[in-house]
């Protein structure tokens, strides 16, 4: 199956879609020059495959490149992706 990843603001959240279903997500909040990421979801059928590093660093390539925010990674599983991603760390803020 297909495979695409897409950012939903009206939702404020990116989503990782396979065959047109919504599979996992990244919730966000905008605040202050920042975006926190508040929380991840892959459904348990699909965890394993690593679709949510897919899906974090998407949204993360997406923030770099689309404005000067910086991220506060609220969500565990964003903190353990930046740890894996040190090279990354100069988009952080508190």
């Amino acid at each position: 199956m297909s495979i695409e990843i897409v950012h939903q603001p009206d939702d404020s959240r990116y989503a990782l879609l396979e065959g047109g279903d919504v599979v996992s997500v990244l919730d966000y909040a905008l605040r202050d020059g920042a975006i926190s990421f508040t929380h991840t979801f892959t459904r348990p059928s699909h965890r394993g495959r690593g679709l949510a590093a897919d899906l974090v660093r998407f949204a993360v390539d997406d923030v770099e490149a689309s404005s000067a925010r910086r991220v506060v990674p609220m969500c565990w599983y964003v903190a353990d992706w930046f740890d894996a991603h040190p090279e990354r760390a100069g988009l952080l803020t508190r």
